[in-house]
């Protein structure tokens, strides 16, 4: 079970990192919630992968922590707004330039000799 979920993590991880290094909006987007995907299934997993165990402490010997449970809620709901967020900035940026591209336009890169002329 644990090699699986590992495996699930790292796949995740994997593909959510390649889908952020892309040039385009639309898959930054993806990539970035493959990423929190990730980080919720680590977070979730840390509070031990066990079936049938109650969540809070009692006379059994087996336990599932509940905090990992309680910090995935709160990322889940960080990480759907922060994707609402971006959406947004993306949409802005597409609808202001017509193009999705999200690195820098190519130019004339600025150089030190150039700050120093126009400084004087």
């Amino acid at each position: 079970m644990e090699f699986l979920v590992a495996s699930a993590i790292g796949v995740l991880t994997s593909g959510g990192l390649y889908l952020m290094l892309r040039l385009r909006t639309f898959p930054v987007i993806l990539g970035m919630s493959l990423l929190t995907y990730a980080v919720n299934v680590f977070l979730f997993a840390s509070g031990r992968l066990t079936v049938g165990a109650p969540p809070i402490l009692s006379d059994a010997t087996v336990y599932t922590d509940p905090l990992p449970q309680a910090l995935v809620l709160t990322a889940i709901v960080i990480s759907f707004g922060m994707t609402a967020v971006v959406v947004m900035i993306g949409l802005g940026a597409f609808l202001g330039s017509d193009d999705d591209h999200v690195d820098d336009p190519a130019g004339d890169p600025v150089t030190a000799d150039d700050e120093v002329e126009g400084t004087s």
